[in-house]
């Protein structure tokens, strides 16, 4: 770190101007010299998309869990840096930690384990700035960081959904043959040890290729969502029914395939939860526009429909998937989820927006109110050729031909209007 005053705030303002999500690096560039770390952690509840933002040793910082950031902050008193030893990515590690005044934390995993924490109130003064400027840029929601959140929030929610539907099915597929009157105490046990060594072989060896998939044939797909459920529908008392798509359809994009299959999975499980299950039935129907899955069964109707819609909303709305749940008591219950095979229109021009760079944001909101390049240049205390040249890049990345088009995409995302600008 350069050690006058004015080029140290001269970096100092690079770390805090430029977007949100990469700020932790930034700042670890930053403070590489002065305070020597291999991994840097800020932790704010503030940024529900990311309230990890990390840099340093991969292996380490994927590991570092919200639990143990939470203990961390509780031992920490606002504007008191400290020296501690605590539990971080699953082992105990000596840590300098700042805790600022609105409860945001910064952890840094020293280089060397046994070094004295050097200017702990200097680094502390440095951390108040920077969390005030993630503050701000929460406050402002720009358009980058609320797509970029959004994207955070919903890869987030469908981990952990998977991660919970899998356990669950795996449980479902354990507990089944042991709760069956139709085997016997030696029979049922060998077939949950079967489906218990089938999930841990499952988890040992699924490869993150599966995600990654291009595109499915639909009866290809539904073969492997009846391969998935099959082990914990197996010994269950219920008469189930799978119907493939007719035909060989066109084929589903990989996300759209994988989504279907999560969904179809989770239905499923909330209709086998049911006191009373007759029968089941799990169909899909694919042409060139969608993917319809439809499961229904005939049972006690007493579904929980509305954890099951919030279990569903997190994919349906990101794949801008329509869901309509049914449940009639005494009578049955009915899951439609219909997936576009094509990612939806973006009439508003939100993800190019995201493109943008702070600056040109700026320019942005001040030329959808209408003003002209000598104007924008006096607000901004910029040179009118520096505008020029902004705007040239805002025509090229918002991809429209005029002032008019760009100002129309700012005013429909909400840029530049009274309450944005």
């Amino acid at each position: 770190m350069p050690t006058a005053p004015e080029a140290d705030l001269t970096s100092l303002r690079g770390v805090i101007d430029g977007p949100l999500h990469e700020i932790a690096r930034r700042l670890s560039r930053f403070l590489a010299e002065r305070w020597p770390h291999t991994a840097l952690v800020i932790f704010t509840r503030e940024c529900t998309g990311r309230p990890r933002k990390v840099a340093g040793a991969t292996q380490m910082i994927n590991k570092v869990t919200i639990a143990e950031l939470e203990a961390l902050k509780a031992t920490a008193g606002p504007g008191q840096p400290l020296s501690t030893t605590a539990s971080i990515a699953g082992a105990p590690r000596t840590v300098w930690v700042v805790r600022d005044a609105a409860d945001l934390l910064l952890v840094l995993l020293p280089r060397t384990a046994g070094r004295r924490f050097p200017e702990p109130a200097l680094l502390s003064a440095i951390f108040g700035l920077v969390a005030t400027s993630i503050r701000q840029q929460v406050a402002q929601a720009s358009p980058d960081y609320l797509a970029e959140s959004r994207a955070a929030s919903s890869e987030r929610e469908r981990t952990i959904a998977e991660l919970a539907a899998a356990h669950e099915a795996a449980l479902v597929a354990i507990l089944t043959p042991l709760r069956s009157t139709g085997l016997d105490d030696n029979r049922a046990r060998l077939a949950a040890a079967d489906s218990a060594s089938a999930a841990l072989l499952d988890l040992r060896t699924a490869q993150k290729s599966d995600q990654a998939l291009s595109e499915e044939a639909p009866r290809a797909a539904f073969t492997r969502l009846r391969k998935d459920i099959g082990p914990m529908l197996r010994h269950h008392d219920a008469d189930i029914e799978f119907v493939a798509p007719a035909g060989a359809g066109r084929p589903l994009p990989g996300e759209v395939a994988h989504a279907a299959r999560a969904m179809t999975r989770t239905a499923v499980l909330a209709f086998t939860a049911q006191t009373t299950l007759a029968r089941l039935r799990i169909a899909w129907t694919s042409d060139h526009a969608s993917l319809l899955v439809d499961v229904r069964d005939q049972g006690s109707g007493d579904v929980d429909m509305t954890t099951l819609r919030r279990q569903l909303q997190g994919r349906a709305r990101t794949l801008g998937a329509t869901v309509d749940l049914d449940a009639a008591p005494g009578w049955g219950s009915r899951v439609a989820i219909s997936l576009p095979l094509d990612p939806p229109a973006d009439p508003s021009g939100e993800s190019r927006l995201t493109t943008l760079n702070r600056r040109e944001h700026e320019v942005l909101a001040l030329l959808a109110q209408g003003m002209r390049n000598k104007a924008i240049a006096a607000e901004l205390g910029i040179t009118e050729s520096t505008v020029k040249f902004h705007v040239t890049g805002v025509l090229q990345k918002l991809e429209v031909t005029s002032r008019g088009e760009a100002a129309a995409l700012a005013l429909t995302a909400g840029i530049g209007t009274p309450a944005s600008s």
